[in-house]
């Protein structure tokens, strides 16, 4: 049994945000990406959340159950990126357009700074379970 059970809940929200940091992290480096290994512009990776049941609390109906969030997927977004008009780059077709990749900076730095939070926020969690497991030890001095 764990003495402060949130810290595991809060445990699978720093691990699903620190994949979401690093898939920002990613899109951001590819932002100016026109060709990669399949010859198409870098597609922006976005990551989905799943909630988890981490275990049941008893054994009646009417207790609740802690749930965690894990990333379910890693997927491509399928929007098209902005077509920009570039002769002499390498990757311009036949009229002189690229094809660029669908990475938004602005939205980039949104998602960073959302994500940034939430990790924030869930590594608080830990830190004031630990706390409050290190006073409850101590309460039997």
């Amino acid at each position: 049994m764990d003495i402060i059970p949130g810290i595991e809940a809060a445990s699978g929200g720093l691990q699903a945000q620190r994949t979401r940091l690093d898939v920002i992290a990613q899109n951001i480096a590819n932002a100016q990406t026109t060709r990669g290994a399949n010859g198409q512009p870098y597609a922006r990776q976005v990551v989905s959340f799943e909630s988890t049941l981490i275990k049941q609390l008893g054994e009646s109906a009417a207790s609740p159950a802690l749930r965690g969030v894990q990333v379910s997927a890693v997927s491509s977004d399928p929007r098209q990126g902005p077509v920009v008009h570039n002769p002499s780059h390498p990757d311009a077709d036949a009229q002189g357009f690229v094809h660029m990749p669908n990475v938004n900076m602005a939205m980039e730095m949104v998602d960073l700074i959302s994500a940034t939070r939430a990790y924030e926020a869930n590594l608080s969690v830990v830190k004031a379970g630990r706390d409050m497991a290190a006073k409850t030890l101590d309460i039997g001095r």
